[in-house]
């Protein structure tokens, strides 16, 4: 049964969900038939299930409830969601639960994820996070700690989604210098409406701290994601592009705004699959290394493809 997906998504803002119909109430209005998506079956994503359940971790793709759900975890991929789930910040588009974690830290959380990964037998791994503004490090001392318990065990790619942890340079140097092979930052929207989008980040902020992490001569490849529909206009859109591409954006991924609930910003606009691959041409064109753009694209959607880490079709399970 074709149900109505849901934006939402932790440090990423970037997830998506599946639930009760989103856009109910006085603004209600009907989805166009490309944004209707069919539940995952049972079956094809029960080895990922039980192995994620087994190491008591949490999957955004779950938090926000993903329709891409039973299509990545028969991939063998899923986006793991570090630091809890409840979330320090009340972005107007995301379907994490804001919440006072008064400084809980997981301290074995790494190791877990570690071993995951390891037994999932990932060629490409994504972590990501709530925002923690109540931690003095932003949470970047467990993302350091996760990559060097995956690197232990596995030789995946590893692709990390980071909030801004406040502009601090400490913080992101810290991730940094343990060595991930992407760093994504999403900059979600365009800069006129960051204030009423994202009232506790910066869009400069975001720009700045994907440079930083192509200053540091890592060898990290950078990356961002851009929702569509929340009354931005086409010049907008470009300059923001142009904007990445500035500050040495090299991946990026373009989609839908899906509103999670009636207390969520509401959607302006449904945009045509059409128009997203001409998004997707220009910022090709305006010098992006890879794009994917399209209605229900997210920020892991096929994470593997777009950083090169496997061919477009191929599993990012490992054989054997």
């Amino acid at each position: 049964m074709p149900v109505t997906p849901r934006f939402g998504g932790c440090a990423s803002g970037a997830g998506v969900g599946v639930g009760a119909d989103s856009a109910s109430g006085p603004s209600y209005r009907r989805l166009p038939e490309w944004l209707k998506v069919q539940l995952p079956g049972s079956g094809e994503y029960a080895e990922t299930k039980a192995l994620l359940r087994s190491q008591k971790l949490v999957t955004v793709c779950e938090e926000a409830r993903c329709p891409n759900l039973g299509h990545c975890w028969s991939r063998g991929t899923a986006t793991i969601m570090i630091l809890g789930d409840m979330c320090t910040r009340r972005c107007g588009f995301c379907a994490v639960g804001p919440g006072r974690p008064n400084g809980f830290i997981d301290w074995d959380e790494p190791r877990r994820v570690g071993e995951a990964v390891a037994g999932m037998g990932l060629r490409h791994t994504v972590i990501t996070s709530v925002a923690r503004d109540d931690l003095s490090d932003g949470g970047s001392t467990i993302f350091a700690r996760t990559i060097e318990e995956i690197r232990k065990r596995s030789s995946t790619v590893i692709e990390i989604l980071i909030p801004d942890f406040r502009g601090k340079r400490e913080d992101l140097q810290r991730v940094i210098d343990a060595h991930p092979d992407v760093i994504n930052h999403n900059i979600e929207t365009v800069e006129r409406l960051h204030p009423m989008v994202r009232p506790s980040a910066r869009y400069d902020r975001t720009l700045e701290l994907l440079q930083r992490v192509k200053a540091s001569g890592a060898g990290i490849k950078t990356k961002s994601g851009l929702m569509l529909g929340l009354g931005e206009r086409d010049d907008e859109i470009e300059q923001t592009l142009r904007d990445l591409v500035a500050h040495e954006c090299e991946l990026l991924t373009i989609g839908q705004y899906l509103r999670p609930s009636p207390n969520h910003l509401p959607v302006i606009e449904y945009v045509h699959p059409d128009k997203f691959r001409s998004w997707g041409e220009q910022a090709v064109a305006l010098g992006f290394e890879n794009v994917a753009s399209g209605p229900l694209v997210r920020s892991s959607f096929h994470a593997d493809e777009l950083a090169g880490t496997v061919r477009p079709g191929e599993s990012s399970k490992r054989a054997g």
